[in-house]
């Protein structure tokens, strides 16, 4: 089965009213949220509005395969505006601004076997891909999860209950580090070599963890290694798009619609579109997401900035919306 078997994506900006906060350790919290139609993959984040200006991303743990409601979890972060205002001051009631459903830490089919390694609250997504694979694949899921001590384990009794209803298809591995010491490129390879073979990874954590656990899995020969990258939205992703030219056409190929945009040379193809209305994806507006990635069928762009596509996607064709400014004066891309 694929993950990308959902109704058609959300757009624009959309409000969304919390049902409910769990309290899931000391330092995190879960965001129920009353919005049961709304159409995500699993693994994907969402992009909310937080008081003063500003945006955060944050994953949902929630599978869209199960009927539970959509739920996104955030650890507080020592200092951070947007973990400290939900995990403190959000409460059941409240309408929250969000971005619809993005990127691309999901899984292509919930049938194949996959590797899960995480760190902390990086356990969100990977949960939000076991559920799924679980409930509606038939994929076999090995987690590996790094915590400080146990009090910090997020999740750990739905962990459990995962564990109990999927005892032949799902396996946790717990590495805490009062009780292992910090897991060390060593003990990581000694952990994760024999997982390796034929299972495609996902990792998400502290930036040390998944360097160390990436170089592992591809030498120990993994089908594919995926991983979430972490990162701080420097702008207002919510902000109007600037005023545009009209020296370039772009027309873009969306959800089988064909819609027509003017900009210029200055003007990343995603501004383009909104500008006139087009309902195009995009999250972090920074080049660090992939939620806006297209594909130039005709025409030449050039990248600002460029965090996740590589040679072969860039040789593919493809490109990102929000950092793409056009070289010829007609574009076409299709989403």
């Amino acid at each position: 089965m694929s993950s990308a078997d959902l109704a058609e994506p959300a757009t624009g900006v959309l409000t969304l009213r919390v049902a409910d906060v769990v309290r899931e350790t000391a330092d995190a919290v879960s965001l129920v949220l009353d919005a049961p139609e709304l159409p995500y993959l699993p693994g994907q984040f969402l992009t909310l509005r937080i008081p003063g200006g500003g945006a955060r991303c944050y994953s949902l743990a929630s599978s869209p395969y199960t009927g539970e409601a959509p739920r996104v979890t955030v650890k507080k972060v020592p200092g951070g505006a947007g973990s400290g205002w939900v995990c403190e001051q959000v409460a059941a009631g409240d309408v929250l601004e969000c971005l619809p459903p993005a990127g691309t830490f999901t899984p292509a089919s919930l049938d194949e076997d996959v590797l899960l390694v995480a760190g902390g609250s990086g356990i969100t997504p990977c949960l939000s891909i076991a559920r799924s694979v679980l409930a509606a694949g038939t994929g076999t899921v090995t987690l590996v999860y790094a915590n400080r001590d146990q009090d910090s384990v997020i999740f750990r009794d739905a962990l459990r209950g995962l564990a109990a209803e999927y005892p032949d298809r799902f396996a946790v591995v717990h590495w805490l580090e009062t009780l292992q010491g910090l897991p060390t490129r060593d003990a990581l390879a000694a952990l994760l070599r024999p997982l390796a073979a034929a299972r495609t990874a996902y990792l998400c954590g502290p930036q040390p963890l998944m360097d160390g656990a990436e170089d592992i899995l591809r030498a120990a020969g993994a089908a594919a290694v995926h991983r979430e990258r972490y990162f701080s939205l420097s702008g207002d992703v919510f902000d109007a798009p600037a005023p545009v030219g009209s020296t370039v056409t772009v027309t873009a190929e969306l959800y089988g619609q064909t819609h027509e945009a003017a900009g210029d040379e200055s003007t990343p193809l995603l501004d383009a579109l909104l500008a006139a209305g087009v309902p195009a994806p995009y999250s972090c507006r920074e080049g660090a997401c992939a939620a806006c990635t297209c594909r130039v069928v005709e025409g030449e762009v050039t990248l600002r900035h460029n965090e996740v596509l590589d040679a072969e996607d860039l040789a593919e064709g493809y490109t990102l919306a929000c950092q793409a400014v056009p070289v010829t004066d007609r574009i076409r891309v299709e989403y």
